[in-house]
Formats: C-alpha cells, sequence, structure tokens
C-alpha cells in the first residue's frame, strides 16, 4: 500500500507556492490510483484463467465419466448376447465399446448388472455400424423372443395394480387394432399406434389387417399380392381414391352482366363455386355443386345420409387399364322424393303433368398424385347427363364438353372424417 503525505503550507508564503504543492499532489494522487487499477486487473486476470482451467478439467473429467458408462454398457449388454448364443450381436456391441473406450475390458465390474434401457441401446441405434436395420419387422419379432421363452406384446413400465394391456390374448388385441382401423379405413391411425412399442409395431405388421382393407378398396377380387411384396405395400402403392378426406374443385370466371338501361356501362359479374367429391370405402360417393366454401360444406359430407338437398348421390369403381392409368368412374343422381299427392282433377285444372323421367350423371375422372400427397388429384375425363323417360324407357345422353370450367379435383384430408369408429374393419 502507499501513503500520501499532506504538504505543509506556510501561510506567509506567495499564492503561487500553494498551487504548486497542490499540483504536486494531484499527480501522486493519479499515479497511485493508476498503479492500483493495474494491480486489481492483474490479479483479477489470474483469478479468471484458474477458474476457466478448473471448469475445463471438471467438464472433461464429466465427458470421461460419461463415455466410460456408456462402454460399460454396452460391454456388458455384449456378455449378455454372448450368454445368449447371439454371438453376431455380441460381437457387434464389444466393438462399439472399445472404440469408446479401448481398455474397458480391466475397468468394468462385472458385478454391476447391464441396464438396457440406458445409454447402450440409444447408442446402438445411433451408431449401428451395419446402418439401418432392413427388416424391422423380422428384428422386433427376434427381440421378444430372446428375451422371454413366453414373450409377451408388450411389459408395463411400471408396477401397476390393474390389468395392463399387456395380459390380453393376441387375438383380442387384433380385435382392438381393427377397431382403430374402422370401417373408414383409417390406416393413419395404425400407423401411429405402430409407434407405441415393440409390440404394437409387430401387429401393427400383421397381414390380415392389411389384406381385408387391400379387398375393402379393390373387391373380393384382390387375391394376389403379386407384384407387391406384401399387402401393406399394396395398400400404400397402389393408386386408389382416399377416404379421409375430400376432394373439391374450386371454379371462377368473369361474366359479362347486361347493359344499363341509360348505356352509360355495363356490369361484369365474378362467379365462384366448388365441387365437392366424397368416396366411401364400401362404394357410395357424394357429388356437389355449390358456392358455399369448404369450411360450411366439409362438416356436413362425414356421413353417407347428408341432409343437404342439392347433393347427388351414387356409386364409384377404380379401373386400371392398359396405359398404366387408373381412373375413376362415378354415376351420381338426386335423391329419390316421394312422389306428392295428386290433385283430384277438374274443370279447372286441365295441365297434362310433365312426363316422368330420371336423370343421371356419369362421371370420368383421372387419379394421380399432386405434391406431397399421394393419389390426390382427379382430372376430368367425361361428363354426361343421362335422361331416362319412364313411360317409353327412352335415354337421352347429353354429353358435356370438358374446358376450363372443369378445373382439377384437389384432396383435402379432414380429421372429423376418422376422428370416431362406427364398426371395425
Amino acid at each position: 500500500m502507499y501513503t500520501i503525505s499532506n504538504a505543509e503550507t506556510v501561510p506567509d508564503e506567495p499564492c503561487c507556492s500553494s498551487n504548486a504543492v497542490k499540483q504536486r499532489v494531484r499527480v501522486q494522487l493519479n499515479a497511485f490510483r493508476a498503479q492500483w487499477m493495474s494491480e486489481l486487473k492483474s490479479s483479477s486476470g489470474a483469478s479468471g484463467t484458474t477458474d476457466r482451467l478448473l471448469r475445463a478439467k471438471g467438464l472433461k473429467r464429466t465427458q470421461e465419466i460419461a463415455r466410460e458408462e456408456k462402454a460399460t454398457e454396452l460391454f456388458l449388454r455384449a456378455v449378455q448376447e454372448e450368454q445368449n448364443g447371439a454371438v453376431y450381436e455380441a460381437i457387434k456391441f464389444y466393438r462399439m465399446a472399445m472404440q469408446i473406450v479401448p481398455d474397458i475390458e480391466f475397468k468394468i465390474n462385472y458385478s454391476r448388472p447391464p441396464d438396457t434401457d440406458r445409454g447402450g441401446g440409444n447408442y446402438m441405434k445411433d451408431n449401428d455400424v451395419d446402418g439401418e436395420i432392413e427388416d424391422l419387422l423380422a428384428y422386433f419379432e427376434q427381440e421378444l423372443t430372446l428375451e422371454s421363452s413366453f414373450p409377451k406384446i408388450c411389459i408395463p413400465e411400471l408396477d401397476m395394480t390393474q390389468t395392463h394391456i399387456s395380459a390380453l390374448p393376441r387375438e383380442i388385441l387384433m380385435y382392438i387394432f381393427r377397431w382403430v382401423v374402422s370401417s373408414e379405413l383409417d390406416m393413419r391411425a395404425l400407423e401411429q399406434l405402430s409407434l407405441v412399442c415393440r409390440g404394437f409395431y409387430i401387429c401393427a405388421r400383421d397381414p390380415e389387417i392389411w389384406h381385408l382393407a387391400c379387398v375393402r378398396v379393390w373387391g373380393r377380387n384382390c387375391t394376389k399380392v403379386v407384384p407387391f411384396k406384401s399387402w401393406r405395400e399394396m395398400f400404400l402403392q397402389r393408386p386408389r381414391v382416399r377416404f379421409d378426406g375430400v376432394y373439391i374443385s374450386k371454379t371462377s370466371y368473369i361474366r359479362q352482366g347486361e347493359e344499363s338501361l341509360d348505356g352509360y356501362y355495363r356490369a361484369w359479374h365474378h362467379v365462384e363455386y366448388y365441387r365437392y367429391l366424397r368416396f366411401f370405402p364400401d362404394g357410395h360417393v357424394i357429388m356437389l355443386t355449390t358456392p358455399e366454401d369448404p369450411l360450411t360444406v366439409v362438416p356436413r359430407l362425414r356421413t353417407w345420409n347428408t341432409r343437404m338437398d342439392s347433393a347427388l348421390l351414387g356409386h364409384f369403381r377404380l379401373s386400371q387399364e392398359t396405359d398404366n392409368q387408373t381412373k375413376v368412374f362415378a354415376v351420381v343422381c338426386k335423391k329419390k322424393e316421394e312422389k306428392a299427392a295428386e290433385f283430384q282433377r277438374n274443370r279447372f285444372c286441365r295441365r297434362n303433368p310433365p312426363p316422368e323421367a330420371e336423370h343421371s350423371f356419369h362421371v370420368g375422372l383421372h387419379l394421380s398424385s399432386g405434391g406431397r400427397q399421394s393419389f390426390s388429384k382427379l382430372v376430368w375425363i367425361h361428363h354426361s347427363c343421362h335422361i331416362t323417360y319412364k313411360q317409353t324407357g327412352e335415354t337421352v345422353v347429353t354429353a358435356f364438353e370438358l374446358d376450363r370450367m372443369y378445373s382439377p379435383f384437389l384432396f383435402a384430408r379432414v380429421k372429423s372424417y376418422t376422428a370416431f369408429s362406427d364398426q371395425p374393419l
């Protein structure tokens, strides 16, 4: 530390000498402050460097401990696989453990039981030397077989007093899975259910479920898997219409209006309307043309028994011709209404009733994929109106010209259509 002695002033000296003394004291004080600040900075820098070194050493030690624990888990897992007779799996785990810590064999404590639910299993998945598992279904089935002589679909993670779903027979579980798919063919929910555990993954890949789904889409003639490898691959890759939403076509154009009475201006009208197509797995279809927007119409098309009077009801079929293009043909007509009571004819009502006729519309569409979604686009290839007179049996066909008014249908998934299950698959 430094001490500063105050200079004594003589009262009889002139004013200039007192100013010189004050100036000298101020210089000494500034020098002391500068030296003091430099010492503080040097001491703080040394302590900061020491702290950083300590933190680096602690972090390095923590990383070494974590690597050693992970290598231990893998090595013990390899020992267990070797005892079970799975030599190939054991070699793979030995190799991964020695890549992390080369001398893990001499550091390990063999009295510690292997914990496969910790880092070893995850590390195996993230750093599999052979890459991704080609047949995940066979791999999971082998895993369940090796774990127990009486394998279960799943094992509860915690102790439970109530009955766990793993206690159910496999047949009951498969019936539950068929309810998940439901009659609406909600295969998306089945795929999400397969992410729960290995056992659910195996059940969700059951060929019987996917075979029933294929039969529901393509009919009972769908008896061969060829050229596909499985029924699931056929359902996912073979062209088909989708049932978990609605196909929407939007048409808009500008139409010239009538001239005003004074002849100064002519009105122009912007016309906009929508066409909706809703397919059902049982072969039924709903077609609707309306100016109402999808937010209003889509919820009312959930079931076949819609209350919309302007909706056309009918059936559809898929056709795959020699040009390897999948086409959808539909025949729709209005709801059959009950005949109104005929009024008693009298001399004041002599008009002849119009001839009874049935109107039906025949639609042909080409199925293709648009954007990221599969089978999400329907392009017009045919549209005609068939009028059949009941008295004569004559049928008059009027074909419409397909112009720019027939914009293609684009698919929109609707979650509410598959939110409930009415009956199993």
